[in-house]
């Protein structure tokens, strides 16, 4: 098949895991202080934003590799963050969430997520490409939680994704999270991602800041770090909503597609019904594991 054929068909894809949340950083890796140490640093960020709320975005490219951080303040105690999101079944819950991803698995007696990742639209799962995560708890003490997925390749030449989170308590009732992710890619991912840029994702942007207009208007970051910073937004509130609402599939679906809705510049793709009766046919499908 000619690469320019592949580019046509694996682009949703990548972009779709170009968005998936990545590696802890070395030096926070395992160390609580240094979490909270970064709370403190960012309470300036956190209390005076755009997004009406303790959140701050990060995103960097360089040398073929793309990675990007979502810190924020979150209403559950860690006791709660910790319990939920240490559980690997429980990511699936997570994951399904976002527009892109079509189904996920956590298979018994195994240490993987099998993910599914595709376009926008409803689709069969023979057309959507599958990943297989290694998942790992990093850390989980009574003071601090790290948990990893990981994946050594992706669609086209991309490589090395993780999906990583850490939380810290705050005080009795609220946490912290770092949601951080990274990948690496090659020519034909470029190519893809060059492609997306170019058509529709051409009026698209990101959440950071690039510069200020005449007006003094804000001008936000664009090409594949808006396509980062856009998909870790996504992946934090449904991260959220996940916490917000445990038990509920349709309540939950509606709770993170209202949460992005905040946000229509950067990220509403769909009407909530039509989100709402796609993401219900998913996660039916997901629960028969098929």
């Amino acid at each position: 098949m000619k690469l320019s054929s592949l580019v046509r068909i694996l682009a949703p894809a990548l972009v779709a895991m170009a968005c998936l949340p990545g590696p802890l950083n070395a030096q926070t890796k395992g160390d609580p202080a240094l979490l909270r140490a970064s709370y403190v640093q960012l309470q300036s960020a956190l209390a005076r934003n755009a997004y009406g709320r303790p959140l701050h975005i990060e995103s960097s490219e360089a040398d073929g590799n793309l990675k990007g951080d979502v810190h924020a303040v979150v209403s559950h105690p860690f006791a709660q963050v910790a319990e939920a999101l240490s559980a690997r079944a429980n990511w699936c819950e997570v994951l399904i969430l976002p527009f892109n991803v079509k189904q996920c698995l956590a298979p018994k007696g195994s240490e993987t997520l099998t993910v599914k990742v595709g376009r926008k639209f409803d689709q069969p799962l023979k057309d959507a490409y599958g990943v297989d995560f290694k998942y790992r708890v990093l850390a989980q003490t009574a003071n601090h939680l790290a948990v990893e997925l990981s994946a050594d390749k992706g669609p086209l030449s991309t490589r090395d994704y993780r999906i990583t989170l850490e939380a810290v308590p705050i005080d009795a009732q609220r946490s912290f999270l770092r949601l951080s992710y990274s990948y690496g890619y090659g020519m034909a991912a470029r190519m893809a991602l060059q492609g997306y840029l170019a058509t529709v994702g051409s009026d698209k942007v990101g959440f950071s800041v690039a510069q200020r207009n005449e007006r003094g208007q804000p001008v936000y970051v664009g090409g594949v770090r808006g396509v980062v910073e856009r998909n870790a937004m996504r992946y934090f509130l449904a991260v959220e909503s996940y916490l917000d609402v445990p038990d509920d599939d349709d309540r939950r679906l509606r709770q993170w597609f209202t949460a992005t809705e905040r946000y229509p510049r950067q990220l509403h793709e769909m009407e909530q019904a039509e989100y709402v009766a796609m993401k219900q046919r998913e996660v039916r499908r997901q629960r028969d594991g098929a």
